[in-house]
């Protein structure tokens, strides 16, 4: 098993940039696939972005393609989502999520993650 925590978040104005981090603990991180989620009030839970295991393949839901950038470093136990050109639409609360069973692979769905973190927000101002 493993434990999830984010940071990162903060307030940032449209066009700013913030870097979250996902630190993990307990079992073998490298094992883990790693996706970014965020939920914003009053809407459903929205995959962001996905590392697999090796940190050899990304992918990105389309909105944020060319804005974000994930990343992990397996030594440090870490996922880290670096946001640039921030828009008031990527307001959320933003969670990182893992999954062992399926980690060479890059999946989307909210369910296809049993572990996640407490979230952390982020607010962008028009």
């Amino acid at each position: 098993q493993v434990q999830l925590v984010e940071s990162g978040g903060g307030l940032v104005q449209a066009g700013g940039s913030l870097r979250l981090s996902c630190a993990a603990s307990g079992r073998s991180f490298s094992d883990y696939a790693v996706a970014w989620f965020r939920q914003a009030p009053g809407k459903e839970r929205e995959f962001v972005a996905v590392i697999n295991r090796s940190g050899g393949g990304t992918d990105y839901t389309s909105s944020v393609k060319g804005r974000f950038t994930i990343s992990r470093d397996n030594a440090e136990n870490t996922v880290y989502l670096q946001m640039y050109s921030l828009k008031p639409e990527d307001t959320a609360v933003y969670y990182c999520a893992a999954q062992v069973h399926l980690a060479r692979i890059l999946l989307r769905a909210v369910s296809d993650y049993p572990y996640w973190g407490q979230g952390t927000q982020v607010t962008v101002s028009p």
